[in-house]
């Protein structure tokens, strides 16, 4: 009972602090560092359960149960290392928040719901029960919708909050859906329960409706319109959103790996779904000249990728993925104003490095060269084929950087530490998948032996991720060409899935187009 009391203190200080954020009378100033406190009573209890993990092992404490299902604490590395996460990213983003929204005079209530997500993620990592992470899932939905509106005269919040709500109770329907079905074939809501015995028709049927939940959450091609739109709420919500909430469909995948596994079809339509979607986000990221817009599609690109980690059964790195990038992305968006303030006072930049064709085929070779010796030091052997492809993926990013040194008018210095850089960025692939598949060893299943879909998917992976890093290098030698400016048109606008998105709504809700966004925003 001690650990589920423990594990639950922080939901119920955030769910208090949410209380007395949101009612009447409430004065902001008096009580933030309650906000805070709860927060960081999340990281003392991810720091006290790696301690009883260590102590006790693998471990599920129940709270209540009512026929399988009920609210129950998972102690695993998985849900301490997502406890531990998400209590510091929400610390940092309220913080950050209460300087923010100073003076604001509905800052009380931005503050609750803020803090009510923050307490449903943290129920969510940590369910050891279906019941628990329905009811965790629908939680972060509800508060997300509050925070998207509230600036509730914007038009443009209005669309996105409508069009959020729509993907998210498809998305809540597609989770209880393999919940109940889960329940009913098994007999039990016990996540670690299911992982172990569900296998047959009926735990591929939930898989896919798992998979389907998590290509909703992620905001995969081409169902992504809400999350580039969801730049007109503030911006401690777009950082919570962007480096927390979105990663809900990557940790539902992972938390329920082995009934994932019982579905190798899904599991490939989840890697082609997240790699394209990888690809066209990057392409469509680049064209993009707002800071916000762009890192939305920075996110669109990086959920892509973790979902075909996913899809390739590369649990632990999806699990890495999940922390990087949430580190990454909360103090990207955190700190996009002083990019924006920065930018206007630094002075232009010199000519740009163009490399030779030479230069870059180069380039790419001792990119791979450096990623072949680290990888040989680390030991080659016991690793997944498909772990060492997506590491090859990963150093074509090094490859931009190596082409830059090897060009004619770049200094040697610079050369000489891209090539630094690109043993670094090697040696901490390496050594950061080795670390997470040692804490997860127990947690998370092996990936499997790669059959022939799964060599398919990764030689497209490899071209596609190649062409485009090549693309990327070889810029300046033809992003003037008519057929590249032609192009960059249609990127920049998104290849105009959004907008078939929004017509298809219309046309759906029977909406006909003189009513305005104003109106149909109202509606929703």
């Amino acid at each position: 009972m001690l650990p589920v009391i423990l594990y639950l203190a922080p939901c119920l200080l955030c769910l208090a602090a949410a209380v007395a954020f949101i009612g009447p009378g409430f004065r902001p100033r008096n009580t933030l560092i309650a906000v805070e406190a709860a927060a960081v009573a999340g990281m003392v209890v991810a720091v006290l359960g790696a301690f009883l993990l260590w102590k006790y092992g693998i471990s599920t404490f129940t709270l209540v149960d009512v026929g399988g299902v009920g609210f129950s604490v998972r102690l695993d590395s998985v849900s301490v290392i997502m406890l531990l996460l998400v209590s510091f990213v929400g610390w940092v983003v309220l913080r950050y928040s209460a300087i923010y929204l100073d003076g604001e005079p509905r800052q009380g209530a931005f503050m609750g719901w803020m803090v009510l997500v923050l307490a449903a993620v943290m129920l969510l990592v940590t369910a050891g029960n279906l019941g628990q992470l329905v009811v965790a899932w629908v939680g972060v939905a509800l508060g997300l919708h509050k925070l998207l509106l509230f600036y509730y005269d914007r038009v443009q919040a209005q669309r996105a909050a409508r069009k959020k709500a729509i993907i998210a109770r498809l998305g809540v329907a597609s989770v209880i859906s393999a919940s109940v079905v889960l329940v009913a074939a098994f007999g039990t809501g016990d996540i670690a329960r299911l992982n172990a015995t569900a296998v047959g028709p009926w735990a591929m049927l939930a898989a896919g409706l798992l998979a389907l939940a998590s290509v909703l959450k992620s905001a995969i091609f081409p169902l992504h319109g809400w999350l580039v739109e969801m730049i007109e709420t503030p911006t401690p919500v777009s950082a919570l959103m962007h480096a927390g909430a979105v990663n809900a469909g990557g940790f539902l995948l992972i938390r329920l790996a082995d009934v994932m596994l019982t579905a190798p079809i899904v599991l490939a339509v989840l890697a082609a779904a997240g790699g394209f979607t990888a690809l066209v986000a990057s392409l469509v990221m680049l064209t993009q000249t707002t800071v916000k817009t762009a890192l939305a599609w920075s996110t669109i690109a990086q959920m892509g990728f973790m979902i075909m980690q996913c899809g390739l059964a590369l649990f632990p790195l999806a699990l890495l993925h999940i922390v990087a990038h949430s580190l990454y992305k909360a103090h990207a968006f955190l700190a996009s104003g002083s990019a924006v303030n920065e930018g206007r006072v630094l002075s232009r930049p010199g000519p740009m490095a163009v490399p030779s064709v030479w230069a870059v085929l180069c380039a790419f070779a001792l990119a791979l060269a450096i990623y072949a010796v680290v990888g040989f030091v680390f030991g080659l052997s016991g690793k997944s084929p498909l772990a060492l492809a997506l590491g090859a993926i990963l150093i074509f990013g090094v490859a931009y950087l190596i082409a830059q040194g090897l060009a004619d008018a770049a200094p040697r210095v610079l050369m000489l530490r891209v090539m630094v850089q690109s043993g670094l960025a090697a040696i901490s692939y390496f050594g950061l998948q080795i670390g997470v598949e040692a804490l997860t060893r127990d947690t998370l299943p092996a990936t499997p032996v790669p059959g022939l879909l799964e060599w398919v998917l990764i030689v497209l992976a490899l071209a596609s991720f190649g062409a485009l890093a090549l693309a990327q290098v070889m810029l300046p030698l033809w992003s003037q060409h008519p057929v590249a400016c032609r192009l960059r048109v249609h990127l920049a606008n998104g290849l105009y899935a959004n907008a078939v998105f929004d017509r298809l709504l219309k046309v759906f809700f029977c909406e006909p187009e003189h009513r305005g966004e104003h109106h149909a925003g109202q509606e929703s």
